[in-house]
């Protein structure tokens, strides 16, 4: 009998800008929020050296199918317990090589989708982590690799996690189907027979309904002083804002923990200074998050990363700033929810010692 093997599609997030804003001179507005681009993982270079050996568009010659002529029966099986129908995302993930076997596959294929058939020639097995699959980790779905049809022992198992979105199942569905057909992952369709795709998770909370939206609370910081008008001090007043957080804010985690490193690539937060602000005119600092969006929703569900740009402030308001836009990637909506040096601060507070009193600034109006 011809050797066989299994085949998996592992799968990437993408990665989200979640907001971006800033705090005017005289202005003790929540910071304005932006919208942000989606930058996903990409196998594109191994895309293109495959289509310029296969072609996006190509035909597959004539062949026998392995499977005879009869309607492949297909059955399935929730495994992980989810209680979710996954009969149709099933029947999708078929019709589509009903309709495309052919051009893709050398042969036409004809399934009979029964849920609980008891002679099945495939088996859909949808589970919590998917087995030990041609070296794979983390794959989402597996399946055995059939270009003969003395390699099928019916019936046949196909394994699918349950973790993603319907859209994001009928993909993996797709691309395990087209392993059964013969087809490994440098053959056409290339959205659908690629070795990795950017797949989404079923709905997950938002970042911003999160009590804590970080994967932990110990935080690497690198800061940029260079431009500053006295580095040194600046250093120092980003200094006081890690410690009045490491000691526990009042409204904050209280478990946080701050290290300064030496390279920006191994910070999760960056201070850096400017001359010009990159959120809007006048504004003496902005602050901006990137985060993870597994369920593909637009919003990001854990953040990963806060930029704090400074730009021309006195040296004795950095901290101020710096301890600002920490509360606010904490999970502070606005300054309500801040501790109370970040609400109604005037000019005067900014530049006080704040990391060394919990009581609230005054009403003052001075401007910056």
């Amino acid at each position: 009998m011809p050797s066989r093997r299994s085949s998996a599609v592992a799968l990437a997030f993408a990665l989200l800008l979640v907001f971006a804003g800033c705090i005017a001179p005289v202005s003790d507005r929540p910071p304005e929020s932006a919208d942000g681009g989606t930058a996903a993982t990409s196998n594109a270079a191994q895309r293109e050296r495959a289509e310029r050996v296969t072609g996006t568009g190509a035909v597959a010659a004539d062949r026998e199918s392995p499977w005879g002529s009869e309607p492949i029966v297909v059955a399935v099986e929730d495994d992980a317990g989810t209680g979710r129908d996954w009969t149709p995302v099933v029947r999708e993930a078929t019709a589509y090589w009903e309709e495309n076997a052919g051009r893709y596959a050398g042969y036409d294929v004809d399934y009979e989708v029964r849920p609980n058939a008891t002679d099945p020639d495939l088996v859909l097995r949808f589970v919590s982590e998917v087995p030990e699959c041609d070296g794979a980790d983390d794959a989402a779905g597996c399946a055995p690799l059939i270009t003969d049809r003395r390699q099928v022992d019916r019936p046949e198992t196909v394994y699918v996690r349950t973790a993603f979105s319907d859209e994001s199942t009928v993909l993996v569905v797709q691309h395990e189907l087209g392993h059964t057909l013969g087809l490994d992952h440098a053959n056409a369709p290339r959205e659908v027979m690629a070795s990795e795709s950017v797949l989404h998770t079923t709905a997950r909370p938002n970042a911003t309904e999160r009590e804590f939206p970080w994967n932990d609370a110990e935080f690497s910081v690198y800061v940029d002083a260079a431009n500053a008008s006295d580095p040194e001090g600046a250093r120092e007043q980003v200094g006081h804002a890690l410690d009045y957080y490491e000691r526990g804010a009042p409204g904050m985690p209280d478990n946080l923990s701050f290290a300064v490193v030496d390279d920006p690539a191994d910070a999760d937060v960056v201070v850096e200074f400017a001359e010009e602000p990159p959120c809007s005119r006048n504004a003496a600092s902005c602050g901006a998050t990137r985060g993870w969006d597994p369920d593909g929703d637009g919003a990001v569900e854990t953040y990963s990363d806060l930029e704090i740009v400074l730009v021309d402030l006195d040296t004795d308001a950095v901290g101020w700033h710096v301890g600002y836009w920490l509360a606010f990637a904490l999970g502070a909506e606005g300054p309500a929810e801040m501790p109370d040096p970040f609400r109604d601060a005037s000019y005067r507070d900014r530049r006080s010692e704040w990391w060394a009193t919990e009581d609230e600034g005054d009403d003052g109006n001075e401007t910056e």
